[in-house]
């Protein structure tokens, strides 16, 4: 059993002559991150491995995370960002067999588009959600085969 825990990142802001990749975090998305890992933390999410795109914002995201759950060990992956689904299946086809459990930090509208392919319902995410899936195989290189359960869809308007 394998679990796939995916983040869009926490509400950023909008600065003048700012390229998108290097938009930060806003007031609400630095608050709503921190906030959002405790609490999936404290729902017994486990989280062993980090992958995120490497726009500011997203990665931010993941760093606030990454250090809930004390772990550094972030991996920065391009086809994150501007993502579409078959960047996705890739990124996790290519996670460690060592992890039995990774989070994926990224962008709307692939992310919801992903999540959505994934639990069969439409998903959209807010900034800072959070969507669990539990995937009945071993490997992570069994992901599209497998099957695959929603578990938990965390907002952070309801925590």
């Amino acid at each position: 059993m394998k679990t796939l825990i995916l983040v869009r990142h926490a509400k950023s802001d909008w600065p003048q002559d700012v390229p998108d990749f290097d938009r930060p975090l806003n007031e609400r998305g630095h608050r709503d991150a921190p906030r959002m890992a405790k609490h999936i933390l404290e729902q017994g999410v486990n989280i062993q491995s980090f992958i995120s795109s490497p726009a500011k914002r997203a990665l931010t995201t993941c760093r606030y995370f990454a250090e809930t759950y004390g772990n550094s060990n972030i991996k920065k992956e391009e086809n994150l960002y501007e993502p579409h689904q078959e960047d996705f299946v890739k990124t996790v086809q290519n996670v460690s067999d060592e992890f039995d459990s990774v989070a994926l930090f990224s962008h709307n509208g692939g992310i919801s588009d992903f999540a959505t392919s994934l639990s069969g319902e439409p998903l959209l995410f807010p900034t800072c959600g959070v969507a669990v899936f539990e995937m009945d195989c071993e490997q992570w290189s069994q992901f599209e085969g497998a099957s695959k359960k929603l578990v938990q869809f965390f907002k952070p308007k309801e925590i």
